[in-house]
C-alpha cells in the first residue's frame, strides 16, 4: 500500500506550474537569483517588499529544469529501507506542492495566516505540506512524533492553531485533548487509511487540482513558529519570517555546507526541529540542492552505513551522538559512494571523535553553532583551518563577539556571553518575536546585542569556543530538553516530593538528563532500581520520551537556596566535577 501510494506520487502527470516567477522590487519586476539573495543575506541590499519561498526559488529551479541550466538530479530523494523510492524533480515538487495547497485551503478551510501544526515523521509528504504552507501563506508549526498529548495540547491552545496534520501514531493523543482546543477547526490525517472525524489527506489529494496560484507574501510576514526549550516555564514560540528562513540560509549553504545544485545531502534531523529547514529545505533547495531522507524510524549504525556506501550522497549532517557512536565501528571497511563533506551541529563536538573520524574516513567534520532564533552564528568553513574542539569563526552576516554581563566586548582569552552585535536596524535573518512574551522577546537584547544565552571564549584567532549555556537548557544527542519540563513531570508522581534536573557526562550523548529525587515518606523504603524505572516510564507518558531522565539519583534532600536555577547550578557542578 505504502509503495503503492508513493508510486501514484512519483508518476502523477504534471500540469504546467502556475506559481509566480517575477519579483516585484522598486516598482519594476525582476528575476530574484541566488546572487541576489547572497547579496541580501551580507545585507548588500534591502530586503525585497515581497517574498515566497515557494513562488521565488522553487519555481525558478523548476524553470531551469525545464532550460538545462540544473542537472537531472532529483530535488526529493526520499527511501524507507524497505523498497520504496520517492525522487521528485522540482517541477513535480511544484505540481504536487500546488495540489497540496489546494487541500489546505479547500476542503480544510485554511486562510492566509492560520496556524498549521505538523506532527510527521520524516516521510514524502511532510515536505510537501511545508511547501504548500509556503503557498497558501499559512503559517507551518513542525513538531517531533515523539510529542505527548499534554504536549500537543499545549501547543495547540498557545498557538490556536486552526488545523493539526499528523500521521497515524499521534491520532490518540490528539483525539485525548481536543475537545480541549477550541480553535481547532480542522484534523488531516496523513495514512494509507482513513478514520472517522478525520479528513484524509491521501483521499483529498487524489481528487485536488495542480493549479495553484501562490500568494504574495510580505518578506516579514509569518512562515514558520518552532516551539524552544527554556530554563523555566513552557517551550516558547520563536516565530519566523518568509524571509529570516527563506532568504537567511542563502550564504550557509554555500559556504558552510557547501552546496552545489549536483550535490545530494543527507541531514538526518528530525523533522520538528529548525534543523531540518535549515539542512532539508531552506539552504539545501535555495541552492539547488538535491535534499536525500531515509525514513529510518530508529536510528542504526548498520543502516546508516549501508545507505553512505549504497546512494551518491556528497554531503552529511547528523549530530555528534551520531558520529560518536559511527566511529566505534570499523568504518575502513566501508567505502562511501560519493561522501565529501560532512557537518555537525546541535551540540558541542568532542576532538577526540572528530580526529577518529578523520582518521578512518579521511574527511574532515565541518562543526557549527547556531540556534533557533538566529540560525548559524559560528561554523568551520571549508577553506578555513579547523582547531579541534573550537566552533568556528563568526559567520556572514553576523559580527560575533563575547561581551560581559554590562554589554561591554571582551578581549580575546576571556569567558563571557556569546552574543551578536546589532546595526541600526535589526537583522531580517532573526526571528521576529516569541510570540504572545514581549518579555522574553526584549530580553534577548541586551545593549547593542542580541545575547544567545551561551556562553564562551574567542581565541586571537577570532575562533569561538564553547563552554556551556548560560542558562539550564540539556542538549542531549541534540535534543533540547528545559529541566522545568521534566521536574514538572517527575512532581506529578505521587513518589516525588521534590526534584532538580542537570544535565550529567555521558560518553555517546554528550550529556544526559539527571534527576536528583527527595522521596515522599511512603516510598522511601522502595527498591530503588524498581522506582527508577517507574518514575522513567511515568515521564516517558507525561512529556516527550527524549526527555526522560537516564540518571535518577535519590537523596534526603536538596540544596537550600532562593531559586531552582541556583540549585540546579549547585548540583550540575558537582555532577560534572566542578565543585569549588
Amino acid at each position: 500500500m505504502l509503495f503503492s501510494r508513493y508510486q501514484m506520487f512519483r508518476f502523477i502527470w504534471l500540469a504546467k506550474p502556475t506559481g509566480r516567477y517575477l519579483h516585484k522590487d522598486h516598482q519594476l519586476w525582476v528575476p530574484l537569483t541566488l546572487a541576489d539573495f547572497e547579496a541580501i543575506n551580507r545585507c548588500e541590499r534591502s530586503l525585497p517588499k515581497n517574498f515566497n519561498f515557494a513562488g521565488d526559488v522553487l519555481d525558478q529551479w523548476s524553470q531551469k529544469e525545464k532550460t538545462g541550466e540544473r542537472p537531472a538530479n532529483p530535488a526529493l530523494w526520499w527511501v524507507n529501507g524497505k523498497g520504496a523510492e520517492v525522487k521528485w524533480s522540482f517541477g513535480e515538487l511544484g505540481s504536487l506542492s500546488r495540489k497540496a495547497a489546494n487541500v489546505l485551503t479547500k476542503p480544510c478551510g485554511l486562510k492566509r495566516g492560520d496556524r498549521v501544526a505538523v506532527i510527521l515523521p520524516r516521510i514524502p509528504e511532510w515536505w510537501l505540506i511545508n511547501v504548500a504552507c509556503m503557498r497558501t501563506g499559512l503559517v507551518f508549526m513542525p513538531g517531533t512524533t515523539q510529542l505527548t498529548a499534554n504536549d500537543i495540547l499545549y501547543r495547540l491552545q498557545a498557538s490556536k492553531a486552526k488545523c493539526v496534520v499528523v500521521s497515524e501514531e499521534v491520532v490518540p493523543a490528539v483525539e485525548s485533548i481536543m475537545s480541549e482546543c477550541p480553535d481547532l477547526k480542522t484534523k488531516l490525517l496523513v495514512a494509507p487509511y482513513s478514520q472517522n472525524g478525520w479528513l484524509s489527506f491521501q483521499e483529498l489529494f487524489q481528487s485536488a487540482s495542480a493549479e495553484h496560484s501562490c500568494v504574495e507574501t510580505g518578506s516579514q510576514e509569518p512562515m514558520a513558529i518552532y516551539f524552544t526549550s527554556g530554563t523555566t516555564g513552557a517551550p516558547k514560540m520563536a516565530q519566523h519570517s518568509q524571509s529570516s528562513l527563506g532568504i537567511g540560509y542563502t550564504l550557509c549553504g554555500r559556504y558552510w555546507l557547501d552546496l552545489k545544485s549536483s550535490d545530494v545531502i543527507w541531514n538526518m534531523s528530525d523533522t520538528g526541529w529548525i534543523k531540518a529547514a535549515i539542512g532539508s529545505v531552506f539552504s539545501s533547495w535555495l541552492q539547488g540542492a538535491c535534499v536525500f531522507v531515509h525514513r529510518m524510524a530508529q536510528f542504526d549504525t548498520d543502516t546508516f552505513l549501508d545507505t553512505l556506501t549504497t546512494y551518491p550522497i556528497t554531503t552529511l549532517c547528523s549530530a555528534p551522538t551520531v558520529y560518536r557512536m559511527l566511529v566505534q565501528k570499523d568504518l575502513k571497511r566501508y567505502k562511501f559512494k560519493k561522501l565529501r563533506h560532512c557537518l555537525t551541529g546541535g551540540e558541542p563536538l568532542n576532538p577526540e571523535v572528530l580526529e577518529q573520524w578523520k582518521a578512518q574516513t579521511g574527511l574532515e567534520l565541518y562543526e557549527g553553532y547556531g540556534q533557533t532564533e538566529v540560525g548559524i552564528i559560528c561554523a568551520n568553513q571549508k577553506g578555513q583551518e579547523i582547531k579541534p574542539g573550537s566552533m568556528g569563526k563568526g559567520v556572514q552576516p553576523y559580527d560575533v563577539q563575547i561581551i560581559d554581563e554590562n554589554g561591554n566586548v571582551l578581549p580575546p582569552g576571556k569567558e563571557g556571553e556569546i552574543a551578536l552585535r546589532l546595526k541600526s536596524t535589526r537583522p531580517f535573518c532573526f526571528f521576529s518575536e516569541y510570540v504572545d512574551n514581549p518579555g522574553k522577546t526584549a530580553a534577548t537584547i541586551r545593549g547593542n546585542f542580541y545575547v544567545t544565552g551561551d556562553r564562551g571564549v574567542m581565541d586571537s584567532d577570532g575562533y569561538f569556543w564553547f563552554v556551556g549555556r548560560g542558562d539550564d537548557v540539556i542538549i542531549s544527542s541534540g535534543y533540547r530538553i528545559g529541566p522545568f519540563e521534566v521536574e514538572s513531570a517527575l512532581i506529578e508522581h505521587p513518589a516525588v516530593v521534590e526534584s532538580a534536573v542537570v544535565s550529567s557526562p555521558d560518553p555517546i550523548r554528550g550529556e544526559v538528563v539527571k534527576a536528583f529525587v527527595v522521596l515522599s515518606a511512603p516510598f522511601k523504603s522502595s527498591n530503588p532500581e524498581k522506582l527508577t524505572l517507574e518514575l522513567q516510564d511515568h515521564v516517558k507518558k507525561s512529556t516527550a520520551p527524549y526527555k526522560y531522565p537516564r540518571k535518577v539519583e535519590f537523596v534526603p534532600e536538596l540544596p537550600k537556596t532562593i531559586t531552582g536555577k541556583i540549585k540546579r547550578n549547585v548540583l550540575r557542578d558537582h555532577e560534572w566535577g566542578r565543585t569549588k
